[in-house]
């Protein structure tokens, strides 16, 4: 019997663990960066695999190997990877560390690669293994790439300088802030290792990684307000050494790690949620002195300026006018039959090109029909494409890159008639967004406390979703930014300040059958309260698109959520009708008329 792909790549890598004198390795989906989204040459999981999740790790022991998984990936995590060759396990169940102190063999040696851990990790997984009488060791060169025989070269795209018109502070006053922060803290530098921070610091994009405008690079900033910016030299351009400036030397992304020897005797900041373990080793070995603390453009990058707001709402508005012409198109094209998931997805793009603004897109589309759209970050392919039918849900969750700002926005669809669990679903999908965005909030509170709003109507039910309500939004960089996100799990005791964008994205999924989500982007702001004894926020929703009136059972509806939702859709008539002419026009005032 012939190996699949996938098991003839575990077997070879399992002779590559041995030769290396390796019991096991750990492989995660990771970056040199810790980036969620990462460039082809770093998918190991997925080519390993064949999970092409953007959150995961698998273990590969000599007898056994298991994949990791959050909530999210629950069905796609079965579809995608052989169930023969590797165990799933849910991260909310068991840990990896946990695994290992459980599985591995007494006495062997588990390999990783430090340069896709956090020091926290490689902590937390000594110690289980220690218990078990085995150790983890370091490797010298990841001996998935020994395998991996035709493994993708590292990108080539120049870095681009981002006009302060778009990103509203120069590098030179954000690089001040940093420099006066260190100051205070009595600290000599900062490493900054967070691809979305560098751009940000450095007011710099590029074109890496799909859908995320960032350029691999590492910066380090002096309590001088000098810096070093580490970057392969064919990114860099004329344009770009006049946008730096002579306050920073830039070097070759591979001298990176000579330049934190160059830190020896200094003190150091190193955010250890964002920094690999091989940062902190290099450092503590060059004699540095190591201080754990947030990267410091993490709170200011997430905490947008008047100028990104502005270009926000403007991304917005185009946004949600392409996205509208869309559920036109989707509104005749899907009852006359014919449409995929591939066909659907290929359309929005179209749309969205013709703004003439659209750099790339902010993340593969998800496009799921039927049974599809109950997988939560269901990535549509030639394999898995589902045609779009009568009497069936069709979820689609797009966002768009623009110099102006990036968008993410869900809208599920009810072609033909929708059953009436689907009404009730839907419908109690959309009280739960309704509940998140009208509600106000004191300075302090957290996103962990208010993600219970979107979840109420559902859990009065018994039913639920296994993944967050709301993630930051980068401005031209990353779809899913930290630090405050909308969930009872990772973040949740970040506050949330004004300036801040998240998303409003509660959902229902029941598997193989339909999904549900609907999602629009917010931005904290102060709220003024008559009467009120101490400051409020609260969100404006940036998103506007119509949300299927068809989906709705209105009888569920409350007199304040029927409220919510005409004044919701007057305002995508104001925003989108100018854009928008003709039959996609009369449509849209169809879409956009008051539920009585």
């Amino acid at each position: 019997m012939l190996m699949s792909t996938h098991e003839a790549r575990l077997a070879e890598l399992r002779k590559e663990l041995k030769r290396q004198g390796l019991h096991g390795f750990v492989v995660p989906i990771c970056d040199e960066h810790m980036s969620e989204y990462i460039g082809g040459y770093a998918q190991r999981l997925e080519w390993l695999t064949g999970f092409g999740g953007s959150a995961g790790t698998a273990v590969v022991l000599a007898d056994k190997a298991a994949i990791f998984i959050d909530g999210r990936y629950t069905i796609q995590v079965r579809d995608q990877v052989d169930g023969r060759l590797y165990d799933y396990v849910g991260t909310a169940q068991q840990s990896v560390a946990d695994w290992l102190g459980q599985n591995a063999p007494e006495g062997g040696r588990i390999g990783y690669d430090a340069w896709l851990h956090t020091r926290d990790w490689v902590k937390q997984a000594t110690a289980r293994l220690a218990k078990r009488g085995a150790e983890l060791v370091e490797v010298g060169s990841n001996p998935v790439d020994a395998v991996w025989h035709d493994q993708p070269e590292r990108p080539t795209a120049t870095m681009n300088p981002h006009p302060t018109e778009y990103a509203g502070r120069d590098s030179a006053d954000k690089r001040t802030d940093i420099a006066r922060w260190l100051g205070e803290e009595g600290l000599d530098a900062a490493v900054i290792t967070a691809l979305d921070s560098v751009a940000w610091v450095f007011n710099v994009r590029g074109a890496d990684i799909s859908h995320t405008p960032v350029a691999l690079s590492y910066g380090v900033v002096r309590k001088d307000g000098t810096a070093d910016l580490y970057v392969a030299p064919e990114k860099v351009s004329d344009d770009l050494r006049a946008h730096l400036g002579n306050q920073v030397a830039l070097h070759d992304y591979a001298a990176f790690e000579a330049g934190l020897d160059a830190l020896a005797g200094k003190s150091v900041a190193v955010d250890p949620e964002r920094a690999v373990a091989a940062i902190f080793s290099r450092l503590e070995g060059a004699g540095a002195k190591i201080v754990a603390r947030r990267d410091p453009s993490v709170l200011p990058r997430a905490t947008k300026n008047a100028t990104e707001i502005s270009g926000q709402r403007a991304a917005q508005s185009r946004d949600g006018a392409a996205v509208s012409q869309f559920l036109h198109w989707l509104s005749i094209a899907g009852p006359a039959g014919g449409e995929t998931e591939l066909s659907a997805a290929a359309k929005l793009l179209t749309f969205r090109e013709q703004t003439g603004l659209l750099v790339d897109t902010s993340f593969d589309t998800i496009s799921g029909a039927s049974s599809n759209g109950a997988i939560c970050h269901y990535r549509v392919s030639e394999e898995t494409n589902l045609p779009i039918v009568m009497d069936s849900l069709y979820l689609v969750d797009s966002g768009g890159q623009y110099l102006d700002g990036t968008t993410d926005i869900t809208r599920t669809i009810a072609i033909g008639t929708p059953t009436a669990e689907m009404k009730r679903r839907f419908t109690q999908v959309l009280k739960g967004h309704i509940a998140l965005a009208t509600i106000r909030f004191p300075h302090g509170t957290t996103g962990g406390q208010l993600d219970v709003l979107a979840r109420q109507y559902l859990w009065a039910e018994g039913v639920d979703y296994a993944h967050g309500t709301g993630h930051g939004v980068g401005s031209f960089l990353s779809v899913h930014e930290g630090p405050q996100r909308i969930a009872a799990f990772g973040g949740m005791s970040e506050p949330l300040r004004p300036g801040m964008i998240c998303s409003n994205e509660p959902g229902y999924y029941k598997a193989g059958e339909f999904g549900i989500r609907i999602e629009n982007l917010v931005l904290v702001e102060e709220i003024d309260i008559p009467g009120a004894e101490q400051p409020m926020l609260g969100f404006e929703t940036l998103t506007f698109a119509p949300i299927d009136r068809n989906a709705i059972e209105p009888d569920l509806l409350s007199t304040h959520e029927r409220e919510w939702l005409n004044r919701y859709h007057a305002k995508v008539w104001d925003i989108v009708a100018p854009q928008v002419a003709g039959d996609a026009l009369e449509w849209l005032e169809r879409a956009c008329a008051p539920i009585g």
